[in-house]
């Protein structure tokens, strides 16, 4: 059996930001593609691809295609052989740049966060990976409380449920995840349920298990991670919360310090996230029978503002990006002795918004 081989893909931001004293420093290549070596945790860069300000990235669910948010809308490309990117094309989403993207699991459609401007964007997909027309557009509305964000509507993610059915959109400005029936031959959206968060809490993003059944929603600002029993009822989305966890340390208090990006494992036996201000990661143990979440430790990541994070499928390793501090931080964990070890020296990266670790075919 060969032996596996996987890429690594960083996007960040190519305007603003600080590095080297310049907080206007340019650069026209906003995504990095790396080798990465699954036996020591280290990746080398590979190529660059000229992109602006990706603020994410993600691939598609039959793994062939790459997607990004760039000031002009979404960008696709195709995954060549050795993890390199092929140009395919660009289409606008008729509004501000988002901030998150991501397609349903039969890849006919893909989905934009808009965080700017409140709004939903649905783009249909072409067999070749290309994106074709926008389907729809909702944009969230009303006021709500008066903390940080939470005053007007900022969409901060949109994730389907693992069963193809309901497209979930956290709003972190108002405090709630709406949930959308999804038209498999329109594209459009209606609205089915909302699942409402604490006030000031800022739901910013959702993960699901790898089985469907559980919904994890970490929420920015109160640095918490509500967990969710997941299910479709007579056509109907059933969400209840039944556990809801701390991410960061015993002695950290919330509101200074803002929750970010939430990662499950390959495997479904942890979940990952990350914490600015505190800079830290916390690991989970996750039982896959009820879902319920363990802290194992809360750790931090040598980096300022871990915008995103990477765990190897083996569960070895953990990546970091850290966005100001404009580096990629490398680790091993320890589950046993609930550490974290630094692997090898840091690498620099320019604002860095999202990483991702793909396995190549073949």
């Amino acid at each position: 059996m060969s032996e596996a081989k996987y890429v690594v893909y960083g996007g960040g931001y190519t305007q603003g930001g600080f590095i080297q004293g310049d907080r206007n420093q340019g650069d026209d290549y906003g995504i990095t593609v790396f080798d990465y070596n699954e036996q020591t945790g280290r990746m080398t860069e590979k190529s660059k691809v000229e992109i602006t300000n990706p603020s994410y990235i993600t691939i598609s669910h039959n793994r062939k295609f790459l997607y990004s948010i760039t000031d002009e809308g979404v960008v696709a490309f195709k995954i060549l052989p050795d993890g390199n990117l092929e140009y395919l094309n660009r289409e606008s989403i008729n509004g501000m740049r988002g901030c998150y993207l991501s397609t349903d699991y039969e890849d006919k459609f893909i989905f934009v966060a808009g965080y700017h401007d409140g709004k939903v964007t649905v783009l249909s997909l072409k067999s070749d990976g290309s994106v074709n027309r926008i389907c729809d557009e909702i944009y969230h509305k009303g006021l709500m409380g008066v903390g940080e964000c939470n005053y007007r509507p900022h969409v901060d993610c949109v994730k389907m449920t693992h069963d193809n059915k309901y497209l979930c959109a956290t709003d972190v400005g108002m405090d709630h995840v709406k949930v959308y029936r999804l038209n498999h031959k329109t594209g459009k959206l209606e609205l089915a349920d909302i699942v409402r968060s604490d006030i000031d809490s800022a739901p910013h993003r959702i993960k699901f298990s790898h089985d469907g059944r559980f919904a994890y929603v970490i929420h920015e600002i109160k640095n918490i991670v509500d967990v969710y029993t997941y299910e479709d009822r007579n056509n109907s989305p059933e969400f209840e919360k039944i556990q809801t966890v701390s991410t960061l340390p015993e002695d950290k208090m919330p509101y200074a310090n803002e929750a970010y990006a939430i990662q499950v494992s390959a495997d479904d036996k942890y979940v990952f996230c990350s914490n600015a201000g505190d800079d830290s990661v916390a690991a989970f143990e996750r039982d896959k029978e009820t879902g319920m979440l363990k802290k194992l430790f809360v750790l931090p990541v040598s980096g300022l503002f871990p915008k995103d994070i990477a765990i190897s499928d083996d569960n070895k390793f953990l990546l970091s990006m850290n966005n100001e501090s404009n580096t990629i931080t490398f680790f091993k964990i320890n589950y046993k002795d609930r550490t974290i070890l630094m692997n090898g020296p840091e690498i620099k990266f320019r604002a860095g918004n999202c990483i991702l670790m793909h396995k190549l075919e073949g």
